[in-house]
């Protein structure tokens, strides 16, 4: 039986994907006392990088937000895998998100609340947390964005 943040993804149409592996000397995920730190995930889907390029010269703001939010759920993927059962997150604490952009780019709080709004949509008040949003002149594969995070368990 599916627990109440299952049900919430499914009322919003999001199937979680399989969790990405590591792709480096790292692993996806560690829980450190009631922690749980989630590595960096990007614009995967179906294995494949989306939204490569850059935002502000490639892509729109709003295409922006779009691949943060993929990014977001990416991070619930690597959640489901660390503890199995969504319903054991007791908060999101914090995310980072990183935004492939030029020096002259300044719209990264606005790309990266496409991650912090699914947060919020799938997890209410406990998923609302503190965050940076960071430029980057580039990430791994190309991608527009990356995004970390890391959540309290209970």
């Amino acid at each position: 039986m599916a627990g109440k943040v299952e049900a919430r993804l499914a009322e919003l149409g999001i199937t979680l994907p399989a969790p990405a592996a590591a792709v480096a000397n790292y692993v996806p995920w560690v829980i450190s006392g009631n922690l749980l730190f989630i590595a960096g995930q990007v614009t995967l889907a179906d294995g494949k990088p989306q939204f490569v390029g850059q935002v502000g010269r490639d892509f729109t703001v709003e295409d922006g937000a779009k691949a943060a939010r993929l990014c977001a759920i990416n991070i619930l993927a690597q959640v489901k895998a660390a503890l199995g059962d969504l319903d054991l997150v007791a908060r999101c604490v914090k995310l980072t998100g990183f935004v492939n952009a030029g020096a002259d780019f300044k719209d990264h709080p606005k790309v990266v609340n496409g991650a912090s709004d699914l947060m919020v949509e799938v997890f209410g008040d406990k998923g609302r947390h503190a965050r940076a949003a960071v430029g980057s002149s580039s990430l791994p594969l190309g991608v527009a964005v990356e995004v970390d995070a890391i959540f309290q368990i209970d």
